[in-house]
């Protein structure tokens, strides 16, 4: 039974919080990596990605707080850890990634495009 409810919070997880499998891939890679940060320009070279695309990455991993910008840097992101709950939550994402590429990255491919999720979002309730 933890299996199927550690399953169910990976999935539910990666539907409300992941647009891409770039951001999977970012916020994984900053998490096993802490308490390293992470430049855009890094981030890009890691992701093979544009640093245009990095950046949009790495600010909508910030504006749902899975990162933190460093202050001190600009265009300079960490994972800071905010509870034990989300540090676990974050090893099973790993750790299901992993075992279950192909899954998850069908499940993010799947899903509604990001305007209709961003729209979504909007009308989500959020603790304050």
């Amino acid at each position: 039974m933890a299996e199927d409810t550690r399953k169910l919070q990976v999935d539910q997880f990666i539907i409300e919080q992941i647009d891409s499998v770039p951001h999977l891939e970012a916020l994984l890679l900053i998490w096993r990596t802490r308490p390293k940060e992470w430049s855009v320009t890094e981030m890009a070279k890691a992701l093979y990605v544009p640093s245009e695309v990095a950046e949009r990455v790495l600010n909508d991993l910030a504006q749902r707080e899975l990162v933190a910008r460093v202050s001190e840097h600009p265009n300079t992101f960490r994972y800071d850890s905010t509870s034990a709950e989300r540090d676990a939550l974050l090893y099973n994402v790993n750790d299901t990634y992993r075992r279950e590429l192909v899954r998850i990255s069908g499940m993010i491919h799947s899903k509604a495009g990001v305007a209709v999720r961003d729209f979504a979002r909007a009308f989500r309730f959020k603790k304050d």
